[in-house]
């Protein structure tokens, strides 16, 4: 007679058709000597300001930029708009404005100046230098022919294994400092100060960021009453998605917007809505080979405020 098959490796009845047991993954050990360095304390909201604050502006826009060398290049522009004043009145009122800007540019691996001339007699440069590897050197100015409206700042940061810092000097009597540290592999957390000598106004705040790849979530609050929280989310490599919310203390202002950055092959679509009622988006659309067409709208339906744009740009 024929030998009886073997009974089932975990009995015989209902406990046959259990699966078999999976082991359990050993979970992967976080290396806390060796986090990533976390972004700048100044970008904590940049994949959510991408989104939601697009560069809209209403008029004409015209930019050229011409390289001379691989370091040096010229650049040209041209707007002609409406600007809007200041008014005690809930109407929006509007100037016509136009102007031209010159400007050059060098960029080197270490060293960056980049500066602006417009007609009308400001003068703006950007200077980044590079001292060391972790230590880099800012400077921002922006001059003008209007008594007490030029502008200065200096900015030193430093970059670490897994943290960065930031001191900063302007005018006015102006002083900052900044630092932000990785807690774990996603998670950062920071504080900045800062000391207005002129206003005799001082300030501490500090903000939060986690991350991983499919999502960024901030937070921050301040000593100055603004209370600011942002979400981008990720839904695939050309789509992401993009909420943040601000409460005032000192005003009791309350805004939300939600936005949108969408990617496609020729052209990049970016969009939002906020709950003052304001509509906006910003077209990017490439023709051709350093050739960029460029469409904006801001709709502001309660203050009936329309603004309208589209530009050119020629030049990489």
């Amino acid at each position: 007679m024929g030998s009886s098959p073997a009974p089932p490796p975990y009995g015989v009845g209902l406990a046959a058709l259990l699966p078999p047991k999976e082991e359990k993954k050993a979970e992967k050990k976080v290396d806390y000597l060796n986090l990533p360095c976390p972004v700048p304390f100044e970008e904590i909201q940049r994949e959510a300001l991408m989104s939601l604050k697009p560069e809209l502006f209403e008029g004409l826009r015209f930019d050229f930029t011409k390289g001379l060398n691989q370091k040096f290049s010229l650049s040209h522009s041209v707007f002609m708009g409406s600007m809007e004043v200041p008014s005690q009145s809930t109407d929006t009122i509007k100037v016509p404005t136009s102007h031209y800007e010159f400007g050059a540019n060098f960029l080197d691996p270490r060293l960056m100046l980049v500066g602006r001339v417009l007609t009308d007699g400001r003068l703006n440069a950007r200077v980044k230098c590079d001292l060391t590897d972790n230590l880099t050197l800012k400077i921002n100015a922006q001059l003008t022919n209007e008594p007490h409206f030029s502008q200065g700042m200096f900015n030193f940061d430093y970059k670490g294994k897994d943290y960065r810092s930031q001191f900063q000097i302007g005018n006015n009597a102006f002083y900052g400092a900044n630092y932000i540290q990785s807690i774990t592999p996603n998670l950062s957390m920071g504080s900045e100060i800062f000391w207005l000598g002129h206003q005799r106004k001082s300030g501490i705040g500090f903000a939060a960021r986690y991350n991983t790849d499919k999502m960024v979530a901030t937070g921050q609050v301040a000593s100055t009453g603004i209370v600011a929280l942002s979400y981008v989310q990720k839904v695939s490599e050309k789509v992401s998605l993009a909420a943040d919310f601000m409460y005032n203390h000192m005003t009791r202002d309350v805004t939300s917007s939600f936005g949108y950055d969408y990617i496609l092959r020729q052209c990049r679509l970016r969009g939002k809505i906020d709950s003052n009622g304001v509509v906006a988006a910003y077209l990017e659309e490439r023709l051709n080979m350093g050739v960029n067409f460029v469409l904006s709208a801001e709709l502001d339906h309660p203050k009936k405020n329309y603004k309208f744009g589209f530009g050119l740009t020629v030049g990489e």
